[in-house]
């Protein structure tokens, strides 16, 4: 069963959970902005796993990565870099524990700051310029979005994993940022994930090629505009992660 706090991290033998450095998180959420990114990063600086998040009710199920199983929700480090992710959906409910999992992860393992990558519904579907935005827990964080030249959510509603991390951020004052990117709500958007890349580069200085992303963007548009072309059906689009009334 779920605990009160968060689920349970099982470490690979001889793991040590302290990274430090830079923590990423990225969930299967609207886009699987998140999820896309995190995945990307985790191949591209070729982190190791760390352990895997287990709870008797997850589906029971392996992802099956280059011929290797794997469990759906994973933890990786490198070289002052950890990477937090889960391929597979799981609903609201369980929000609150998984963004108390990646706290624990996150404070356990000595890390200076988290970035949490989600998306936001794109209004017209038609707009292939993604905008982005952040927003921060802590005045570096703020600071550094500006730098970076990402506008900042001024008024409004973050919601999910996201919301509860950087409200806790605040709270508890952890230096924990949000990038919240638009993108197509229908279909994984590829193009929305190497926009967040491209920002977290410019917020901690990594170096995280995209060409390969941008390659799979191109192949997932054109995929699903053949889907669409001789579908007469659409699916309903999931809801925004942030009110869009937002200033």
């Amino acid at each position: 069963m779920a605990s009160q706090t968060g689920y349970d991290l099982v470490l690979h033998k001889n793991a040590d959970p302290t990274t430090g450095g830079v923590a990423i998180c990225g969930f299967s959420t609207v886009g699987m902005v998140g999820v896309i990114a995190a995945t990307h990063m985790i191949s591209q600086l070729k982190l190791n796993q760390l352990g895997t998040v287990l709870n008797a009710e997850f589906p029971a199920m392996a992802l099956i990565h280059h011929e290797v199983p794997k469990h759906p929700v994973r933890v990786y480090q490198g070289n002052g870099i950890g990477v937090f992710t889960a391929e597979i959906r799981f609903g609201p409910k369980r929000d609150i524990l998984f963004a108390n999992t990646v706290l624990d992860w996150f404070t356990k393992g000595g890390f200076d700051q988290l970035i949490i990558i989600d998306g936001i519904a794109r209004e017209n579907l038609d707009d292939r310029e993604g905008t982005m935005y952040g927003v921060s827990a802590s005045k570096g964080g703020r600071a550094r979005l500006k730098s970076a030249g990402i506008d900042p959510v001024t008024q409004g509603v973050v919601a999910g994993i996201a919301g509860y991390l950087i409200a806790e951020g605040d709270r508890l004052g952890l230096d924990i940022t949000a990038i919240l990117t638009d993108c197509n709500p229908m279909y994984p958007d590829a193009r929305a994930a190497a926009l967040a890349i491209e920002a977290v580069s410019e917020l901690t200085g990594l170096d995280i090629p995209l060409s390969s992303l941008l390659e799979d963007a191109r192949r997932i548009e054109d995929s699903v505009r053949e889907v669409f072309e001789n579908s007469q059906t659409m699916l309903p689009a999931p809801e925004d992660q942030i009110d869009p009334s937002f200033g």
